[in-house]
């Protein structure tokens, strides 16, 4: 086996963390795919001989591809009154998606994806790699360019960020599912006392529409959102269920034509967050 045989064959072995670690650090599947490309490309035209421990080498080389990107974001000036939602992991119930569930099973949940997208990018690289991945403070240092002790600050603000945003889904997933049809079965009902029941006093629900017809929205209190049972109604009406994010969730589907996804988190027995996918652009690559 030749030299570029080897690297092709050890690259591949660590591909699953690669891709982990840029989805983390980018929150799109097809971006952390092209960052983890990109990483290949930087791997074959570089002499690595004196590399001890390649994983490591691969593992930063991905977190600067993604600082590029993070910060071209940035540069971009998008208006701040958009909604834009991570892109999240979805899941089939009873059909097996090893690859998915693989990257699910290095994930975090759907509220800390949607807080980690409100970091600059030096805190959430300095955050993920450290407190996700644990690379070291010095290594990172590196990346960014700054001191250790700057390094550790900006994770130390990022992990107080996420503390305070980022809410824990009850964890049980029956209880979830429970959860979930109840407030599916109250809004074919119309039942709005019973949804509002069902929903945390400061439930929120977003809603990405990317750009497409629909309206990109963040909604807050129980009330508000259970005003958008119609919404809620057709989606038990024609949607099937998933797991999105490893959370409960449904795909809402016209003439078999998947137009959103919809995910609950329910924490403390009642549904804290609602998030809708219905960016078109988006909506192939995440089914």
């Amino acid at each position: 086996m030749g030299q570029q045989d080897d690297l092709a064959e050890r690259f591949e072995g660590v591909r699953g963390h690669l891709r982990a670690v840029a989805y983390q650090l980018l929150g799109s599947l097809t971006e952390a795919d092209d960052a983890v490309q990109e990483a290949w490309l930087r791997l074959a035209r570089t002499d690595v001989s004196d590399v001890a421990n390649l994983d490591a080498w691969l593992t930063t080389v991905v977190g600067r591809i993604c600082l590029d990107l993070l910060r071209s974001r940035t540069s971009r000036k998008e208006d701040p009154l958009d909604v834009h939602l991570p892109d999240p992991v979805i899941v089939e119930i009873g059909a097996p998606d090893p690859e998915r569930e693989a990257l699910l099973a290095d994930s975090v949940g759907l509220a800390m994806l949607v807080v980690l997208d409100s970091l600059g990018p030096a805190e959430r690289l300095a955050f993920v790699l450290h407190d996700l991945f644990a690379v070291s403070f010095a290594e990172i240092a590196r990346v960014l360019g700054r001191s250790t002790d700057a390094t550790k600050m900006l994770a130390s603000r990022a992990r107080r960020r996420v503390r305070a945003d980022a809410v824990a889904p009850d964890p049980d997933p029956a209880r979830q599912r429970e959860v979930v049809d109840a407030f599916l079965a109250a809004s074919r009902a119309g039942d709005f006392d019973a949804l509002v029941a069902l929903l945390d006093p400061d439930a929120v629900l977003r809603a990405d529409a990317g750009a497409g017809p629909g309206i990109s929205a963040v909604i807050r209190g129980a009330a508000a959102v259970a005003a958008r049972a119609l919404m809620f109604a057709q989606v038990a009406a024609t949607g099937r269920p998933v797991l999105v994010q490893g959370l409960p969730g449904m795909v809402n589907l016209v003439d078999g034509r998947p137009t959103a996804v919809l995910a609950w988190t329910v924490v403390g027995g009642r549904i804290a967050a609602v998030d809708v996918f219905a960016d078109p652009d988006r909506l192939a690559g995440l089914l």
